[in-house]
């Protein structure tokens, strides 16, 4: 088979290949959630870094609720498609808000 043959088909099968899930940043500073507007996908994980000396939560109504302990990390993996606006419970004034695509 000749090379320049082969490029075409090889593009072809690395677009047809799924993708795979993303870790997104979030840092937690000065009691603020940055960046506080996400896009992600189902199966993308969502970990917050706290370079606060308080504790934080991120915090979903009728869903989940992650601990953020001080200088710490915590982490969520996005199970559905929607909609997501959450908040610390210590803090209600901090809130972010996911736009997780399927």
């Amino acid at each position: 088979m000749r090379p320049l043959l082969l490029a075409p088909a090889l593009a072809l099968a690395l677009g047809a290949s799924p993708a795979f899930p993303a870790t997104i940043e979030v840092t937690i500073n000065k009691l603020v959630f940055s960046p506080a507007n996400i896009q992600a996908k189902v199966g993308d994980t969502i970990v917050w870094t706290n370079k606060d000396i308080l504790a934080h939560t991120a915090t979903v109504k009728g869903g989940w609720d992650v601990m953020i302990p001080a200088k710490s990390k915590g982490q969520v993996t996005l199970k559905a498609a929607g909609a997501i606006d959450y908040f610390c419970r210590f803090h209600p004034n901090m809130k972010g808000h996911i736009e997780v695509a399927p």
